[in-house]
């Protein structure tokens, strides 16, 4: 990969229209100082002095994808009441449009809110619906998702899973035979309830952790037990390609003829919260731009790096990806 080579792929991104289906979120953050210990009981007392209201879970991945230049189409189910209008307006604010998402009065939006003081947080306070869509649901998003595919023209498709209800079976299944019929790529970043669900998606991207619970077998980082595993998947699930994040160990690449690890870049960690978000968007623009897997996986390596040293969940910067992918292959 030579500097010109890298340069066509993030010029290609700009051309890219990617859609993201899964379970969305606001990531809210309350930030304040403490000064003293609460009379009431032996917790701190938080005198706020910021909110913020962030674009999280699958939504994030979209932040990730219109910030590294493509348009990113957000699909899933949210609540009908204050807290969807909330995440609406985010992602508006955001420049992503809401046409993609459908309201539900049987939903719950998800809000998570972290209380933070002294740049640590204290306290995670979550409201949220995990249990899969209903069958009406079901039905009403799967003829939403059917008009997104006649109104846009789709490089790519990424199912992000968060267990939140929205990633279900029958989801899974229309949107991996749609995307045969049309020849679109798909991408899965998978959870342990619906893990042997994606069958034959072009590209799977668990983490170690979900790797290990999902095929229920040991897996080690190291590169024999690694493509072990890649097998099982290719023997349970047909899938095609996958990237494995093994955290600060970097990340594990195979396809059926090659596997390889490539290691993490030494960083300044501040946070690890949406680096899988950030390291499946870039994997799944890469896959539109026919880049080699070598490519694809650094690329998505150096990422979801560069994300980690941030505080919060926040999308990648394209141009400091790319000015360091340039400096790290010279």
């Amino acid at each position: 990969m030579n500097q010109s080579e890298i340069y066509r792929i993030f010029k290609d991104f700009n051309s890219k229209t990617i859609l993201v289906i899964g379970d969305v979120m606001i990531d809210a953050y309350l930030v304040g100082k403490v000064h003293r210990i609460s009379p009431e009981a032996p917790v701190p007392i938080v005198s706020v002095t910021e909110r913020e209201n962030r674009l999280g879970g699958a939504a994030n991945v979209a932040l990730n994808i219109a910030a590294l230049g493509a348009k990113a189409i957000m699909a899933s189910v949210i609540s009908d009441d204050d807290k969807a209008n909330d995440f609406e307006n985010i992602l508006s604010k955001s420049n992503l449009s809401t046409s993609g998402i459908l309201r539900s009065k049987n939903r719950v939006t998800t809000k998570k809110t972290r209380i933070i003081s002294n740049y640590q947080q204290l306290l995670r306070v979550d409201e949220e619906e995990t249990s899969d869509l209903n069958q009406e649901d079901s039905e009403s998003f799967i003829n939403h998702l059917n008009n997104l595919f006649v109104e846009e023209k789709i490089d790519a498709i990424i199912l992000q899973d968060y267990n939140k209800g929205v990633i279900t079976k029958p989801i899974i299944e229309f949107v991996v035979n749609k995307a045969k019929q049309l020849n679109i790529p798909v991408t899965a970043d998978p959870k342990k309830k619906n893990f042997d669900a994606f069958d034959e998606v072009t590209l799977f991207k668990p983490n170690l952790k979900e790797l290990t619970e999902g095929l229920n077998i040991d897996t080690k980082p190291n590169l024999e037990s690694l493509t072990k595993a890649f097998h099982v998947l290719v023997d349970n699930m047909n899938i095609k390609k996958a990237l494995i994040t093994l955290s600060e160990r970097g990340v594990f690449i195979a396809n059926q003829n090659d596997q390889n690890i490539y290691p993490a870049h030494v960083r300044n960690i501040a946070d690890v919260s949406g680096a899988g978000d950030t390291v499946i968007a870039v994997a799944s623009l890469c896959l539109t731009t026919n880049c080699n897997d070598e490519t694809m996986a650094k690329l998505s390596n150096l990422a979801g790096g560069l994300v980690c040293e941030k505080v919060g969940v926040v999308p990648i910067d394209k141009e400091r990806l790319m000015e360091e992918a340039i400096s790290f292959e010279k």
